[in-house]
């Protein structure tokens, strides 16, 4: 038997029936980063020294923050934004997925409608465009419903009509809607053209083919964007102030600050209910991607072990299928032999 320098058995002393043989693992091992683990140390020690340095600032006002955390005008002030957020976005959104449709139409005039629509609203800051609404009283102080030219058969006085709030809700969602559009036509052009032929084929309307084989598809793509609108439209609400409205949670804030002459400590409260809100959203939507992304590849596979430990090798002989059959064919032929022998 041959022996190579290192001792060891140039030839496997015996050979497994299929041809392969367990070579010697190979140990694997971790490659370091010492600097990586310094620039965490340094990173955490920073921010202990930034909460240590915080907590004994005067200026900061704890004493007035644990006051007012738990207020109640500042728990009313957080059901009204959350108010606000939610019927903000349910119009947006709704409203959204008309301009998409209408974006993607052929019709040259509801296509372009739409884009005018866009194109202004997309096009002004949000906080001009609730100054307008504010001011919506003044510019139309009735609202005639009838025939134009002709005496109206109703009229409405728009300040004793339209509340402060819904004035508030309404710019939010118009502004908002001209963003949900371009997200849902996105998330609608994700989805491949056969599938909507394919839908034809079967026999479906326009509208069955959008609610039960585009959209759902397309939520996968219009679900991690929507998510970001509504957190945003969450600190939007924070504008309000324009149209006046004032109960919000920054406003209401605010006007606690103006009278205890103390405003960072109303600051860190607004900053911690909006921070409580934004968490309770981005696990929503986590759950909600998860949801939709099922069946598309997203699973990971589960991992075996650490990055350290042995690798092991196996070497032997490839086969393919015609070669394994017929050597199948060939040990079968030859076993009345060897019990013949």
């Amino acid at each position: 038997m041959a022996l190579s320098e290192s001792g060891r058995s140039a030839t496997p002393t015996s050979v497994p029936p299929n041809g392969t043989q367990q070579a010697e693992a190979i140990t694997a091992i971790r490659l370091r980063h010492p600097w990586r683990n310094v620039i965490a140390v340094i990173l955490v020690a920073i921010l202990v020294l930034f909460v240590v340095d915080a907590s004994q600032r005067e200026a900061y006002s704890w004493d007035n923050f644990a006051k007012f955390i738990f207020d109640q005008r500042i728990s009313q002030a957080a059901g009204y934004t959350l108010l606000l957020t939610v019927y903000s976005m349910i119009i947006a959104i709704l409203l959204g997925v008309t301009l998409a449709v209408m974006r993607l139409s052929d019709n040259p005039v509801v296509k372009g409608i739409a884009w005018l629509y866009l194109w202004v609203f997309r096009g002004t800051p949000v906080y001009v465009q609730l100054v307008f609404w504010g001011l919506f009283a003044t510019i139309y102080s009735t609202i005639d419903i009838g025939i134009p030219f002709t005496e109206p058969w109703l009229s409405l006085n728009t300040a004793n009509f339209l509340d402060v709030f819904w004035l508030a809700v309404i710019g939010l969602a118009l502004n908002e809607s001209a963003y949900m559009a371009e997200i849902v036509r996105a998330g609608i052009l994700s989805v491949d053209k056969g599938q909507d032929e394919a839908a034809t084929a079967l026999g479906m309307s326009w509208l069955q083919t959008m609610t039960r084989v585009v959209i759902p598809q397309a939520m996968r793509i219009i679900i991690p964007p929507t998510g970001n609108e509504v957190i945003s439209m969450l600190k939007t609400t924070s504008l309000v102030a324009a149209v006046p409205f004032s109960f919000d949670l920054y406003g209401r804030s605010r006007d606690i600050s103006a009278v205890i002459f103390d405003p960072i400590p109303l600051l860190l409260v607004a900053s911690a209910w909006y921070l409580l809100f934004t968490s309770i959203l981005m696990v929503g939507q986590y759950f909600l991607e998860k949801r939709f992304s099922r069946g598309v590849g997203q699973a990971r596979p589960e991992k075996n072990g650490t990055g350290t430990g042995t690798i092991p090798l196996t070497t032997g002989i490839i086969t393919t299928p015609g070669s394994a059959a017929a050597s199948d064919r060939g040990n079968d032929s030859d076993a009345p032999d060897k019990g013949h022998r």
